[in-house]
């Protein structure tokens, strides 16, 4: 006898699919990443990122305005300095791009929300997240750096903050500063779960932010580690976390099931440009459904778990779930 349930029955019509759908996506749950850079009228294409920019402020305004009018409802902001140094000063200067950015955004788009990445690769000449000395990077050192960069963006009128840098303690240093300089209901997002990848490639081309020796394996995870990333997921959380985010996305998907079933906060997670730019290309050349492959990945992600995605596909995305 034929097995009574027949699963093909609530196959049949896309109607029925959209009806018993398990797992949806919406433009509500997208973060898009933005790369500000200093200068006036920049408008500079990523080459390994096909669709993304290094962008002046005053461009990013426009770029800013589109990304509101599809029903994204926020951008994290990585900036790209015109003088980088040992300390990366520019990072926590409160002239400095990001900051400027800031305040350029939020007065001609205040209703999108302004995330700020909080590290300092991407404004030090050596590439790091943080002091050096001895050759590597110094984490108690580096917290307090990280400090006055989160003040100085929420002073710029950031709404939220996310730290990358993965040196140990620096969420309980960055919440203690904020409430001591009255910032005590900016959020952190922090990257608790962030992995020593190699999909991060083209995102270095893009911050400008490689590092001039050795690697960033002494702070990021290892990627062979699953129990760890709820050791440091927890310890964020005790430290102030908000959000949580787990990074990279599509490697990882067993930690953002594993981090969503464990903890009741909201996470995030970032599907990195290597994932962006591998589909791109396979695009370009044919081999891929471009279109199809993006929201198979986005909605992978959601289906694990993930509250929001911080995706370099946000406009794209949207646009189709748009209508």
């Amino acid at each position: 006898m034929f097995p009574v349930h027949r699963f093909r029955r609530l196959r049949k019509s896309e109607t029925i699919r959209r009806m018993v759908r398990e797992t949806s996506l919406s433009p509500d749950c997208f973060i898009y990443p933005l790369f500000v850079t200093y200068g006036k009228g920049v408008k500079k294409e990523i080459p390994s990122m096909p669709g993304c920019y290094q962008e002046s402020a005053d461009v990013l305004i426009s770029h800013a305005k589109e990304v509101h009018s599809l029903g994204i409802p926020a951008i994290l902001l990585f900036g790209i300095p015109e003088t980088k140094d040992e300390l990366g000063t520019s990072g926590y200067d409160e002239k400095g791009v990001v900051q400027d950015a800031v305040k350029a955004v939020k007065d001609a788009v205040p209703e999108l929300y302004v995330i700020t990445d909080v590290c300092l690769c991407e404004y030090t000449n050596h590439g790091h997240c943080g002091v050096i000395e001895k050759g590597d990077v110094n984490n108690d050192k580096t917290l307090g750096l990280l400090a006055l960069e989160a003040v100085s963006h929420a002073k710029a009128g950031a709404d939220m903050v996310a730290p990358s840098d993965m040196m140990d303690g620096r969420v309980a240093v960055i919440r203690n500063a904020l409430d001591r300089e009255g910032y005590n209901t900016i959020p952190i997002m922090s990257y608790a779960a962030k992995y020593a990848s190699a999909f991060y490639g083209p995102f270095r081309d893009a911050a400008e932010s490689t590092p001039r020796f050795g690697d960033r394996r002494t702070y990021q995870m290892d990627p062979a580690n699953k129990r760890e990333a709820i050791k440091e997921v927890a310890l964020d959380i005790e430290e102030g976390a908000d959000i949580i985010i787990v990074k990279p996305a599509l490697a990882y998907l067993d930690i953002i099931a594993l981090v969503r079933s464990t903890f009741v906060l909201p996470v995030a997670a970032y599907n990195v440009s290597g994932e962006y730019s591998m589909v791109k290309a396979a695009g370009r050349l044919g081999w891929l459904d471009e279109q199809r492959t993006m929201m198979e990945m986005l909605l992978s992600i959601k289906r694990a778990g993930a509250d929001l995605i911080i995706t370099y596909f946000a406009k794209e995305a949207a646009k189709i779930l748009n209508g």
